[in-house]
């Protein structure tokens, strides 16, 4: 059994959803968080407007599954991450329960 958590900007939750279900993982949950970026940026024109505050709606998505399926979500998840090229890839890790 392995805990398979993904972390993502909340917009992105339909993608995880679909790549969850092509692994044929059913069941996980979902918690909303918010990602924080740490940027020491000392250029004003990088930092100009006021919306770069470096914080981010974001979720975990978690679920405790098999061994054959969390590898194939982390497969998908790498192939989403080439296609995608949006600057907030999602993030997948595994840990053994």
């Amino acid at each position: 059994m392995k805990l398979l958590i993904i972390t993502s900007l909340k917009e992105y939750l339909p993608q995880v959803s679909t790549l969850l279900r092509k692994a044929k993982i059913p069941i996980y949950s979902v918690s909303r968080t918010t990602g924080m970026r740490s940027q020491d940026d000392d250029s004003l024109l990088e930092d100009w407007f006021g919306n770069h505050s470096g914080e981010f709606d974001s979720i975990f998505v978690f679920s405790f599954t098999e061994d054959a399926p969390v590898a194939e979500a982390l497969t998908l998840v790498d192939n989403y991450n080439m296609d995608n090229n949006t600057g907030f890839p999602l993030r997948a890790f595994v840990l053994p329960v």
